[in-house]
């Protein structure tokens, strides 16, 4: 059934608004899984704050156009789904990869991240990091480290000169009894 052109100019628009307001955009080739598969692929990434959509190939480069990225060869030569990561890119791409070893159908072949251009290897790095939570805690640990060090620098001399005092004020006790 073919799309009427008001159809294809909401889709367009809707494509460029996740190319536009999503961190990362990972590209992939769908042929194979059955409807099962994909929706079982599509509730994990929603547990995970993603999306999963199945795109025109035609609409989806105009979409990419019409936003200004460049558009590497290879990413829509067959069947394409989108996967998109508001917030958390590695979380996004470690899911899909995890599911593409399980399921041997789907096949990444790029993708966006903040507007950027991706290989499949390039999404593979991005699934390595770690999750938002532990680079965050990560960064404040590595933020607290020196302030953490000044407090035990600057509350030394004061711990020295209470042992001190403890010290000469333990023999007196000692011997007034």
């Amino acid at each position: 059934m073919a799309l009427s052109k008001e159809r294809k100019t909401q889709l367009i628009s809707q494509y460029q608004q996740w190319l536009e307001s999503t961190q990362a955009q990972v590209l992939l080739s769908y042929k194979g899984l059955t409807m099962k598969d994909i929706d079982t692929l599509r509730s994990k990434l929603r547990e995970i704050g993603g999306e999963f959509h199945i795109v025109k190939n035609t609409l989806a480069q105009l979409a990419i156009e019409k936003t200004g990225l460049p558009l590497p060869e290879g990413y829509f030569d067959e069947s394409t789904a989108i996967a998109v990561a508001p917030d958390d890119a590695p979380a996004i791409a470690k899911a899909l990869l995890e599911f593409a070893k399980g399921s041997g159908f789907l096949k990444v072949k790029g993708g966006y991240l903040e507007k950027k251009p991706m290989s499949a290897a390039g999404v593979k790095a991005l699934a390595e990091l770690p999750p938002l939570p532990v680079m965050r805690a990560q960064l404040l640990g590595v933020l607290l480290a020196p302030a953490s060090k000044l407090v035990r620098t600057l509350a030394e001399p004061a711990r020295g000169l209470a042992a001190v005092i403890k010290a000469h004020a333990e023999p007196a006790t000692a011997t007034a009894s």
